[in-house]
């Protein structure tokens, strides 16, 4: 019998000053089997510092990366099914990044492993062609920490300024400052 997702939900009030983005958003994780919380809590983040300003044409969602090999953790497609953006999170290789750029108008990685710096030196240069990519490495100390904050309920508040993220669950706050790569 093959092992089911674990529902996570999660109420965020996102107020992001750097974007001028203002919003609540409600959501439902399912979190595969295999996956820590680290990682959800890396999507969580990307999930809400990916949040569109104009929402007129849908807004990000998650995806079946963890079940469909073809999806990312996170896009925003329109209603015309168009992906506008697309969002891995971890390390992926070269192959896959230079496929996603050649569907989506924009991509973004969410890499939080500490042997991101390594990957990323191998990696690199293999993708000079994909223009619409960004690299985003959040430290391990922060992802780690932005981990505690996992619950099968959460209500979490997000403040973003100057390229900074407050994450706060009503007893801790923890702060994200992701490193851009590329």
């Amino acid at each position: 019998m093959a092992l089911k997702a674990t529902i996570h939900k999660a109420n965020i009030q996102l107020a992001d000053m750097d974007r001028n983005v203002y919003t609540d958003i409600s959501v439902t994780i399912a979190r595969h089997p295999s996956e820590n919380d680290e990682r959800m809590m890396i999507r969580v983040l990307a999930l809400v510092l990916g949040w569109p300003q104009d929402t007129s044409e849908g807004t990000l969602e998650f995806a079946k990366d963890m079940w469909e090999p073809d999806e990312p953790a996170l896009w925003h497609k329109n209603f015309s099914d168009e992906i506008l953006h697309w969002v891995e999170v971890g390390q992926p290789d070269d192959k896959r990044l230079m496929k996603a750029s050649g569907r989506a108008r924009q991509v973004s990685l969410w890499a939080f492993q500490s042997s991101t710096p390594i990957w990323w030196e191998g990696i690199a240069s293999k993708l000079t062609r994909a223009q619409n990519l960004t690299v985003w490495q959040v430290p391990t100390e922060q992802s780690q920490a932005l981990a505690t904050l996992a619950r099968r309920s959460m209500a979490l508040q997000f403040t973003v300024q100057d390229g900074t993220a407050w994450v706060n669950d009503g007893e801790q706050t923890i702060e994200v400052t992701p490193v851009k790569l590329n």
